[in-house]
């Protein structure tokens, strides 16, 4: 074999390991980085408790927070879920939990607790992540008069006729970080 054909058959085989490197190995280790998750015992506790995919509670994790407990949105959302005070009133009277205070938002497992319950809910009402996570973003106001009018068809839920280009780039956020966090915990 000439120096030549060798030289030739090393660079093919350094691009193909390096291609596999780069399309099969490094997209899971990436993701598990970027997607990480924390809280585990928390997560499954409320999930089970509200039936909702432990998927979908890391998801919004991970974008309303990006796993810090201590968050604050200019809005005033606080904790790992980003509960504002609307929601944290309702979702405490709900949930029989008057003894908390909003600021405990910011303990993560009563932030997951209530972000949790409020998923379930959402999910519950509306049977769809795209307007789940509509409405945990926008309100359920919101949604259901999008619903009312016929600008979204609950059955057929497409992101293009979801109104609002910041509710919208949220759902895609979500629908993103969701389809990763179920492929990690899909069992097999």
């Amino acid at each position: 074999m000439s120096r030549r054909l060798r030289s030739l058959l090393t660079i093919l085989l350094v691009a193909a390991v390096t291609a596999f490197l780069l399309f099969k190995v490094l997209p899971p280790i990436i993701a598990d980085k970027v997607y990480r998750t924390a809280y585990e015992d928390e997560v499954e506790r409320y999930s089970e408790e509200f039936s909702v995919d432990p998927a979908l509670i890391y998801s919004v994790i991970k974008v309303e927070s990006n796993f810090d407990p201590e968050a604050k949105s200019d809005v005033g959302a606080i904790g790992l879920m980003q509960i504002i005070e609307d929601s944290f009133d309702w979702t405490a009277w709900r949930l029989g939990r008057e003894d908390l205070r909003f600021e405990d938002m910011y303990i993560p497992e009563y932030s997951i607790m209530f972000g949790s319950y409020m998923l379930s809910f959402l999910y519950e009402r509306y049977g769809s992540i795209e307007l789940t996570a509509a409405a945990y973003h926008a309100g359920m106001t919101t949604v259901d008069g999008w619903i009312e009018r016929g600008e979204i068809d609950p059955e057929n839920v497409r992101t293009e006729d979801i109104k609002g280009s910041n509710t919208q780039h949220y759902v895609l956020k979500i629908l993103k970080a969701y389809k990763i966090y179920s492929a990690r915990f899909r069992k097999d």
